[in-house]
């Protein structure tokens, strides 16, 4: 298959045939393929894997024919040819992989999914440490050596301010429970 259309019209003619390895139930690739699938209206079979590293053998071997693993890790087959990339699930396309469309662009409506890193506190930490945590690490985002390895790891930087995290966080979790709640999901 060359395209996410391909995709999807190979699986809808195979409902319930097709499997998806993931790094383990509850993982962001389980969780991002039962997004796309419903999604796009697929019945596909979750293959869990005890972490990526199974499942990214069993992927290149062509055990499981499909997969949404992290790009920093897949980037390196990619280029050798050993793994041909579908679409990326964020709003816009990786800079590792430009050429590679997102799954907006391929025809999933609003399908936008990120593995992303937060700093929390406490509940009540004092408003005053907050802001001096995020000004220390918007300063340390902003260095040449963590962009240089943030680019290196495919992390894409975003430094927001507390509140625009902390909706983001809410935003997050509710999205992330319904796609449990919708497609059944197991989290262990």
């Amino acid at each position: 298959m060359k395209s996410v259309a391909e995709f999807i019209a190979y699986a809808k003619e195979r409902p319930g045939q097709v499997d998806y390895a993931s790094s383990g139930n509850g993982s962001g690739q389980h969780l991002f393929m039962a997004l796309f699938a419903s999604s796009t209206g697929l019945k596909l079979n979750h293959v869990p894997y005890r972490g990526s590293a199974q499942a990214t053998t069993d992927l290149l071997a062509g055990t499981v024919p499909v997969s949404i693993p992290g790009t920093a890790g897949m980037v390196g087959h990619i280029k050798a040819g050993k793994l041909r990339p579908l679409a990326v699930t964020g709003a816009q396309r990786s800079a590792q992989l430009p050429d590679v469309p997102t799954l907006i662009e391929s025809g999933v409506p609003g399908y936008v999914a990120y593995v992303w890193l937060g700093l929390l506190a406490p509940k009540g930490t004092s408003p005053a440490i907050v802001e001096r945590l995020h000004r220390e690490v918007i300063a340390a985002l902003v260095t040449p050596e963590v962009k240089a390895y943030m680019a290196t790891a495919g992390i894409e930087i975003v430094g927001s301010t507390p509140a625009e995290f902390g909706a983001y966080f809410r935003a997050e979790k509710d999205l992330w429970a319904k796609v449990v709640r919708d497609t059944g999901a197991k989290i262990e």
